[in-house]
This record gives C-alpha cells, sequence and structure tokens, in this order.
C-alpha cells in the first residue's frame, strides 16, 4: 500500500494575508518625496520594466540586484555578472537598485547601452507607456495597483509602487488629474 503525504495547500505562504501584511510592510517604510509628471512616468517606466521580470525572492530597498535575459525572459538575480558565466545566466541587462520610494532605478550594462536594437525596443515600451498615461482618464488610472499577471513578489511591490506614485502625485498637486491637464499645470507654474 503506497501512503500519499497531502501537500500544504498554500507552502510558501503566499495567501491573501501575506500578500497584505507585505504591502503594509512596503506602506510603512514609505518615504514618497513630491514628483514632477515626468519624474513620475520616467519611474513608473523603469520600475515596470524591473518589476516584469521573473522575481524569486523579496527585494529589500537600497539593494543593488541584477537584471538579466535569458530564454525571452528577463530575471532579476541576487547574483552579480562577475560571479557567474553568461551562459548560465543569459544577457547582462543592468544593475538595479529598489530606492526608499519603492521605485526602481536600472543602470543598463555596457552592452545594452550601445545595442541599437535594445535601444529601439525600450523606446517602443516607453512610447506605448506614455501613449497610455496620455490616454487615461487620470493619471492615477494608469498605475499598477494590481497586475494579477506579475509573480507574487513583483505584485506586490508594483501595488506598492502605484501606492507610491499617488502619493508623489498628490504632494505635486496632480493626483486626479489628467496627463493634459498636469502638463498645462506644469507650463502654468514654469511660467509663474
Amino acid at each position: 500500500m503506497t501512503r500519499s503525504i497531502a501537500k500544504p495547500a498554500n507552502p510558501q505562504g503566499k495567501g491573501s494575508v501575506a500578500v497584505l501584511d507585505s504591502l503594509q510592510q512596503a506602506r510603512n517604510q514609505l518615504v514618497a518625496p513630491a514628483k514632477s509628471l515626468r519624474q513620475i512616468s520616467s519611474d513608473l517606466f523603469t520600475s515596470l520594466f524591473v518589476l516584469n521580470s521573473h522575481i524569486r525572492f523579496k527585494p529589500t530597498a537600497k539593494q543593488t540586484y541584477w537584471l538579466y535575459l535569458k530564454d525571452g525572459e528577463y530575471r532579476l538575480s541576487l547574483i552579480a555578472p562577475v560571479q557567474w558565466s553568461p551562459d548560465r545566466s543569459g544577457r547582462f541587462i543592468g544593475a538595479c537598485e529598489l530606492q526608499a520610494d519603492l521605485t526602481w532605478t536600472l543602470e543598463l550594462s555596457a552592452d545594452c547601452a550601445n545595442d541599437r536594437a535594445f535601444l529601439q525596443t525600450i523606446a517602443e515600451r516607453r512610447r506605448q507607456l506614455e501613449q497610455a498615461l496620455q490616454q487615461a482618464e487620470k493619471i492615477g488610472d494608469a498605475l499598477p495597483v494590481y497586475v494579477e499577471t506579475l509573480p507574487y513578489y513583483a505584485r506586490v511591490l508594483a501595488s506598492a509602487l502605484a501606492y507610491s506614485l499617488k502619493q508623489s502625485m498628490q504632494k505635486s498637486g496632480i493626483l486626479g488629474l489628467s496627463f493634459r491637464q498636469a502638463e498645462k499645470q506644469r507650463r502654468l507654474t514654469q511660467t509663474e
């Protein structure tokens, strides 16, 4: 007689309570400064680019991580390029860091920074995001409040990113505005 061992229903402990706890922790640590519309757009683009990669660990602020592309999939890693071979890691895209306001920075590798095709792909993605921001009724509508397709940690961080950017928009006086309204407000404050 073969006995089967029942697997725990939630082996990683990533149920809704864990998600809510993770979000609350991220919000409690948040320091979101006022930002211009252009800075919000740039932070949103870079952060979503990083968060749309495969993340198998819980990133922490002010820690450097490395982004790779292998087999058509972006992967965020704890392992620096000098610590393993390209055939195992894939193409090194750049160094990433989670900021205190839960946005991401990405410093492209020299290889990617000089690759025209890669830069064109990035420019096209950026154009698509700009278009989505411009078409949204309010800028906040384009933020990643809940993105079901993202892996667990990326989903939590994307939601925290949306919260952070909303705080920045509120401090800048553009929360609740459309892209055009925010641009108009920016132009008016520049001429005063």
